[in-house]
């Protein structure tokens, strides 16, 4: 399963690398193939173990942030594994070259 993770606690001002900074801290802990973006954070696992690294970043900026958004997106296909790269490597074999990642 591959998931696309972005969290954003509300309340604490516009900088958001410290609360980001925990959760990256929990998601890299964690063991599971990631990869942060610009926007969110890539996470590939199985659905117990995804479910619940959410779980607990949630919870850690629910303990300092009376307000959180989360917003997930899932794409489950079965028997598929190293998606995090393999499709971006499916499309750079398409076009034939490299592509900034």
């Amino acid at each position: 399963m591959l998931v696309e993770l972005s969290m954003v606690p509300l309340g604490s001002g516009e900088s958001l690398k410290e609360p980001v900074a925990s959760v990256l801290n929990l998601i890299d802990q964690s063991g599971l193939p990631y990869q942060l973006t610009a926007m969110g954070t890539l996470i590939e696992g199985e659905w117990d173990e995804v479910m619940s690294l959410i779980r607990s970043c949630h919870q850690t900026l629910r303990r300092s942030h009376r307000r959180v958004i989360t917003t997930i997106k899932i794409d489950d296909r079965e028997g598929a594994c190293d998606r995090l790269t393999g499709k971006v490597r499916d499309v750079e074999s398409a076009l034939g070259r490299r592509l900034k990642t």
